[in-house]
């Protein structure tokens, strides 16, 4: 049976206090609580989207001004994930993650109670950070909380399926609640679940009372890596807007560089540095971040260019796509909590890891030759089938990349992990959305009809993110090692 390996030190590590072990029901009410809480942010980031013509036109934003919508939401989350997580670690993961719900819900009611654009920017910073706390301390609780391999593994895969199907979903969920109410309702709907989640959180979740801020409270570091975050992610949203190569993009990218490279530097002087960089010599938890940002820019073109593609190529409404890319959700939900866990503890997280990333090449692979004038059953929907290979690959990817740290590290590794997701999926959307609309231009340019450009678009997006796929599965194919099984009686 897999065992959960101790992370290399070179000096002693500040410990925390064991937590007694949790009975079954009540972890398994955390565990629902951990997964509700992974709904509702990924739901937020989806949902938005199919809204955003009616907030438009609302409230009276301007083209460049819409995007800030979902701009501010991402610059606030991506950039504090990392200072989430280490202050999970010193003033208690559970204290974090209610105080994030709390701000996250807070911030829902603002947001839909708007009446211009200055206040929902605003909203969706807050909703952002509350995101950032609360997201960022989740899965350090989930694996004190799940000890034992196997109950492990399960509990990663369902806290998988949860951010997987909340994509799926917030896409439907945002095109039926916009026509049948109004673009408001998309935040209301956060309002109870949110106020359940912290009703259910407040037993549920384990007392932790953290390290102390004498452990870690590394201020200047704080604020080299939030600023550098925030700058990195704000430069390569703005990409679109202004160009790789523009001054806009070239100042504020080697600005962040500069912070980020001070913070590093900081990190490794400082007597009680906000992120220890023992972490990042162990194997599991640097190769498997490094994995995930290649797979998480990858498979954006996945989650967002067929969504765009089956609108703007195939005519299909915002419904419409969001149940076209269902059978995704079915197959990733089918194979994340059916199957995942027995095979990562039969053949190894490697293992099955490099098998997700095997199909999800060739999902991509295939939507890099889909036709202007496809069928649904014939070119879509194999694709869709293809997907289950994310149900494979991100819980076994999960389970290595917290397989490296140890209890007094677990909520600075599950913040970096999401703040190796985020910048993942924030150069995704630059790179890969970019390349597909300048293919579209110069198409268009030359006499190629809308669809055929749009269409050439995204097979380039495509073929690139298929890169990518293979790029992450040579690295874990090198780098990464399936935690030691352990002799069982």
């Amino acid at each position: 049976m897999p065992a959960v390996s101790a992370p290399p030190h070179t000096r002693s590590a500040p410990r925390t206090r064991p937590a007694p072990r949790t009975p079954g029901r009540s972890r398994r009410a955390a565990l629902g609580v951990l997964a509700t809480g992974m709904l509702m942010t990924v739901l937020d980031g989806s949902i938005v989207t199919v809204a955003m013509p009616a907030i438009q036109s609302d409230l009276g934003f301007t083209p460049v001004g819409l995007s800030w919508v979902v701009n501010a939401y991402l610059i606030a989350f991506g950039s504090l994930l990392l200072l989430a997580g280490r202050l999970g670690d010193l003033l208690g993961r559970k204290r974090l993650f209610l105080v994030g719900t709390a701000v996250f819900t807070a911030a829902s009611l603002l947001a839909g109670v708007a009446t211009s654009p200055g206040l929902l920017i605003a909203a969706r910073f807050l909703q952002g950070v509350g995101s950032a706390l609360a997201s960022a301390v989740s899965l350090g609780i989930l694996v004190t909380l799940f000890t034992e391999p196997r109950e492990r593994a399960r509990a990663i895969a369902v806290f998988s399926f949860t951010g997987a199907a909340g994509a799926s979903v917030g896409q439907v969920l945002g095109g039926v609640l916009t026509d049948a109410l109004s673009w408001h309702w998309i935040f209301f709907i956060n309002l109870p679940i949110g106020l359940a989640t912290l009703a259910v959180a407040v037993p549920a979740l384990p007392r932790d009372r953290g390290l102390g801020l004498r452990a870690g409270a590394d201020t200047a570091g704080a604020l080299l890596v939030t600023a550098g975050l925030m700058l990195g992610i704000y430069s390569v949203v703005k990409v679109e807007e202004y160009g790789w190569a523009s001054a806009h993009t070239l100042g504020f990218g080697a600005l962040a560089a500069v912070l980020l490279a001070g913070f590093f530097v900081r990190q490794a002087r400082a007597r009680t540095p906000l992120m220890p960089l023992r972490i990042l010599r162990s194997r599991s938890v640097a190769g498997a971040n490094l994995v995930q940002m290649l797979m998480v820019a990858a498979l954006f073109s996945f989650q967002i260019l067929v969504a765009l593609y089956l609108q703007k190529v195939l005519g299909y409404g915002a419904a419409a796509t969001g149940l076209a890319m269902l059978p995704a959700a079915a197959v990733i939900g089918a194979v994340s909590l059916g199957v995942s866990a027995r095979l990562n503890a039969r053949f190894g997280e490697r293992t099955v890891l490099l098998t997700g990333i095997v199909l999800l090449v060739g999902a991509l692979g295939l939507l890099a030759r889909v036709p202007v004038h496809a069928h649904y059953a014939t070119d879509i929907l194999p694709v869709m089938f293809l997907a289950a290979g994310f149900g494979l690959a991100l819980p076994a990817l999960t389970s290595l990349g917290m397989s490296g740290a140890g209890e007094a590290d677990a909520g600075l590794a599950s913040g970096l992990f999401n703040t190796t997701q985020q910048i993942g999926m924030a150069v995704g959307v630059a790179v890969l959305s970019t390349l597909a609309a300048s293919r579209t231009r110069q198409l268009t340019a030359h006499g190629a009809t809308r669809a055929e450009a749009l269409t050439s678009g995204y097979h380039l997006a495509f073929t690139i993110g298929t890169g990518l796929l293979v790029s992450a599965f040579v690295i874990a194919y090198v780098v990464l090692r399936s935690p030691r099984k352990t002799p069982t009686n």
